[in-house]
C-alpha cells in the first residue's frame, strides 16, 4: 500500500491537489492512503520550500504547483 502525503498550508491548491490524487487513486483501483500535512515544520524536514508539495512512501516526488493527472498516474504506476 502506498502512503501519499500532500503538503501544503491547506491553501485553494493544496486541498485541490489531494482532492485530485484521491480521485485518481480510486479511478484506479490503487491501494494508497492520501493525506494532507499542514505542520510547516513536518513539511521543512521534507526540505519542501514551495508547497503543494506531494510524498509518496517518504519520497519528495512533486513540490511547487498542482499536478496533472498524468503525473499521478504515472506516480501511481511505479
Amino acid at each position: 500500500m502506498k502512503n501519499i502525503i500532500v503538503l501544503g498550508s491547506g491553501c485553494t491548491k493544496c486541498v485541490k491537489t489531494a482532492e485530485l490524487i484521491a480521485e485518481v487513486v480510486k479511478e484506479h483501483g490503487v491501494a494508497a492512503t492520501v493525506s494532507k500535512e499542514t505542520n510547516p515544520e513536518v513539511i521543512m524536514g521534507y526540505g519542501v520550500m514551495s508547497t503543494p508539495a506531494v510524498v509518496i512512501d517518504e519520497q519528495v516526488v512533486h513540490s511547487g504547483s498542482m499536478p496533472q493527472k498524468a503525473q499521478i498516474e504515472a506516480w501511481l504506476a511505479k
